[in-house]
């Protein structure tokens, strides 16, 4: 039996959501300095991840912990892990400020310890296959991803994986050397540090890690803020004993696992020795359809955890989408915004931050919008816009003709032919593009349309559904007397929708020159209470796509779209993770499009990001020998992190989607 290789990775951040900036150098105190008086015991070599904010904020309050850190480095006594500046969450932000945060951490990095890390920790593990070639490109040797929801039921993945450093594979021939974090294995080390599990018994699981050729296992990879500390996030966290210090029950353990022959303890980029052993060097794809985003630890923890729930997730998102997109317009080269703007994408103001620092971030956000003018980009709808309009009937000369046919509306243009239900709220009975096919491409699927009683409802296209907890569902699918009037080539219908909590100002517009279809919708409610906000619901028609070529298209960080075939496999994104969280996966949509079809016809959608910075999430199943296919879209979702008072009303004033159709 060969000795188990144990490695550990603590994770510093001083931007820890539940921390007070006033709190930061009692943190340093009870929580920095001990660790690196961790790495002074001889034979215990320690892994360091911080962000380029972290360090350079404690270079600002204690100033020797840095030196000190340098010292141990020198000595090989630990190993410093890198990340970015800010740990925001790559798959939600566009490739170009994932860029600039990976190179201003490096800049960081080598300012105050004199070189740029090989290895980088992803942070909050929240992966795509579109963050290879970033973290390759910025210079990173290896990264650390958690082993156990990547590698939760892969197919043909040997469990035996988890033990060696693998590849972790792009979709575009990018290639990067993978380290595995372990979820399980530092929540039983958390466990053991706090008193609630024995050391021996800790021990022992370890132990069974081991096997009869070389393995290296992860120790911990998490935070560090959590010991002789209690960041406050949340109500169940063990109360401090305040008899026992946890950094010596740790001590104790490091020691002695050192003394034990079942174990070695490595540096975290000793274990990239065994890229060579056999089981080890596998290229593997992380992510899949079902779990597009592989994010850390148990389902509550998914992708839109810092999308669409916090305090207001949907409004900073799309104000800093604002930012980013002024910067982009202007070729923006200097650093100094682009810091800003990564510090202002970090994932803690989207948790459990605190309402003092949640308004100073409020204020910052504030003051780099009015300084970049990027809020006068943001044009909410207005009803009023389609005031004394009803009347509108087309002119012979115009590239629209209008079709009444009981609740039905039918509007044919040139390119398009889309038939609108008044009485489910203009919601899409069927929408046609001539030019790749005759039949429908998504619409309605009516009451019936399956034999299947499972799905013995009406699935529509283009309506909103708001789900709260405990109540009734609100919806837009009422009947409305649509109005309609024409711009040029734009024809719209538009109308209100009362609801209890506030109406529902919606618009279909139509471009006849574009053959596209775009929906607006405008929340004019006084708040948003707690739940689940999906909208723009887009159906498709069976009949009218291959379901062997069925795919998904979009961006989640990279450069380059990631594709998503489902190849008759069962997804729902929408699926809850549990009674307190309403979702379990999504897609970013980080460059604002995403892609659905098969081979020969694809529907491409656009998302205003800069008005509402929706995520997007897929259902898919087959049902008998047909199919139900569906994407939504999110603006809100509920879990631990949901605050219902801070929600500002701009973020649901100027929700667009767009949509047309291209051949394959």
């Amino acid at each position: 039996m060969s000795p188990l290789q144990l490695y550990s990775i603590f994770h510093l951040n001083l931007c820890y959501s539940s921390i007070e900036e006033n709190q930061r150098p009692e943190v340093i105190r009870r929580c920095y300095w001990p660790l690196l008086r961790l790495a002074e015991i001889p034979g215990v070599p320690i892994g360091i991840e911080a962000s380029g904010y972290t360090l350079e904020t404690i270079a600002k309050l204690a100033p020797d912990w840095i030196r000190k850190l340098g010292e141990l480095l020198t000595d090989n006594r630990c190993q410093f892990i890198g990340s970015g500046y800010a740990q925001l969450i790559g798959p939600l932000v566009p490739s170009e400020v994932n860029r600039w945060n990976l190179e201003l951490g490096h800049r960081i990095y080598e300012k105050l310890l004199g070189f740029r890390p090989g290895i980088a920790l992803v942070n909050e593990q929240a992966y795509s296959a579109g963050l290879v070639g970033l973290y390759q490109e910025a210079g990173y040797q290896a990264t650390v991803m958690e082993w156990d929801n990547p590698g939760s039921g892969k197919a043909g993945w040997s469990p035996e994986a988890r033990y060696l450093p693998q590849i972790a594979v792009g979709q575009h021939g990018e290639e990067m050397p993978l380290l595995w974090n372990n979820a399980i294995a530092f929540q039983k080390f958390q466990r053991c540090a706090h008193g609630e599990l024995e050391p021996d018994e800790y021990i022992d699981y370890l132990a069974g890690q081991a096997g009869p050729a070389t393995r290296a296992f992860s120790l911990y990879g998490n935070d560090a803020e959590i010991f002789d500390y209690r960041p406050g996030r949340f109500h169940t966290e063990t109360a401090l004993d305040g008899t026992v210090s946890e950094w010596e029950r740790i001590a104790s353990l490091y020691r002695s696992l050192q003394q034990d022959q079942r174990f070695s303890l490595i540096l975290p980029e000793k274990s990239l020795e065994l890229l060579g052993q056999p089981g080890a060097g596998h290229r593997l794809r992380l992510e899949s359809v079902q779990q597009p985003i592989p994010v850390k630890k148990q389902a509550k923890y998914n992708i839109t955890r810092w999308a669409v729930t916090g305090r207001d997730d949907l409004a900073i998102n799309s104000a800093c989408y604002r930012i980013h997109d002024v910067l982009r317009r202007r070729g923006e080269t200097s650093p100094e915004p682009w810091k800003e703007l990564c510090y202002l994408w970090s994932s803690d103001f989207r948790t459990h931050i605190t309402e003092k620092r949640w308004q100073r971030y409020i204020e910052r956000l504030r003051q780099m919008e009015e300084a970049l003018g990027s809020a006068s980009s943001l044009l909410p709808l207005k009803p009023a816009e389609a005031t004394n309009r009803s009347g509108f009937r087309p002119a012979a000369s115009s590239p629209f003709k209008l079709q009444e046919k009981g609740n039905l509306l039918r509007i044919d243009a040139e390119r398009l032919t889309l038939v609108l239900n008044k009485r489910r709220g203009l919601a899409v009975d069927s929408l046609v593009f001539p030019a790749l096919s005759e039949k429908p491409l998504l619409g309605t699927l009516a009451h019936g349309y399956f034999d299947d009683i499972a799905y013995g409802a009406d699935f529509y296209t283009g309506h909103m559904v708001f789900l709260i907890p405990g109540q009734h569902q609100v919806t837009d699918l009422e009947a409305v007397k649509p109005e309609l009037y024409a711009t040029g080539s734009i024809l719209t219908a538009s109308a209100t929708v009362t609801t209890r909590l506030g109406p529902i100002y919606k618009e279909v517009r139509l471009d006849s020159e574009k053959g596209s279809v775009e929906f607006h919708y405008h929340l004019d409610w006084p708040h948003l209470p707690l739940g689940a906000l999906r909208l723009g619901h887009l159906t498709l028609r069976p009949e009218s796509f291959d379901p062997s070529t069925l795919f998904c298209q979009t961006h989640n960080g990279g450069v380059q779209p990631e594709t998503f075939l489902f190849s008759g496999e069962k997804v729902n994104h929408l699926a809850p993770a549990s009674s307190l969280v309403s979702a379990s996966q999504g897609l970013a949509a980080s460059e604002g499009s995403i892609v659905i079809g098969d081979r020969q016809k694809r529907l491409c959608v656009t998302i205003d990001k800069c008005a509402a910075a929706l995520t997007a999430h897929l259902f898919h199943t087959p049902v008998g020998p047909s199919f139900l296919c569906r994407l939504v879209f999110s603006a809100s979702e509920i879990d631990d992190t949901s605050k219902p008072a801070n929600r500002q009303p701009g973020a649901l004033s100027a929700i667009r989607l767009a949509l047309r159709a291209e051949a394959g």
